[in-house]
């Protein structure tokens, strides 16, 4: 059997944000995988752009890799107690795909942030979003990352062992599941 493929959807845009650093971590402890990552730099939706235009390329592409995935996490900060703007987008584009891309794919959501509920109230917001594609969203254990300037060292890699513990049970559940609706 050949390596599960995972898809890493990061909500921040920033290279260096604790959000793409927790989701290095989920892709590492996640174990062997051919791993992928989506890009969220696509044209803000806009009905009258669809018509005239159809599906953005930068939007497909991202539908064409949840299609491929075997499973997907996506690590959301919290912006204004939500998920960011840039992820609400990109998740509005991929719903204007043909096929059904999120239907019963394994998702984990992952959150840091530097308040100290960790993107709880984003975790909710994406989850509720997540409720009309039908992906199948893991329910727990919820890995939420708060004071996150400081949860990682110099290496990128957090440095709280009950986080990594979290993170290793919800990569654990999120492999098993994967590999269940593989057979």
């Amino acid at each position: 059997m050949t390596d599960l493929t995972i898809l890493g959807i990061a909500g921040a845009l920033r290279r260096a944000s604790t959000n793409r650093q927790l989701l290095a971590e989920a892709f590492r402890v996640f174990g062997p995988a051919v791993r992928l990552e989506g890009d969220l730099r696509m044209p803000l939706y806009d009905g009258d752009l669809e018509d005239e235009l159809g599906i953005p390329p930068e939007a497909q592409r991202l539908a064409d890799q949840i299609r491929e995935a075997d499973c997907v996490v996506i690590a959301t900060p919290e912006y204004n107690r939500s998920i960011p703007g840039v992820l609400k987008n990109a998740l509005d584009w991929v719903s204007r795909t043909k096929g059904g891309v999120w239907r019963d794919k394994p998702l984990a959501i992952v959150s840091a942030a530097d308040g100290r509920p960790g993107g709880a109230r984003s975790q909710f917001a994406l989850r509720l979003t997540m409720v009309t594609s039908r992906a199948a969203v893991l329910p727990a254990p919820e890995v939420l990352i708060g004071d996150s300037s400081h949860a990682f060292d110099t290496d990128g890699q957090l440095n709280d062992p009950r986080a990594i513990k979290v993170l290793t049970e919800l990569m654990g559940a999120l492999r098993a599941e994967a590999e269940k609706r593989r057979t």
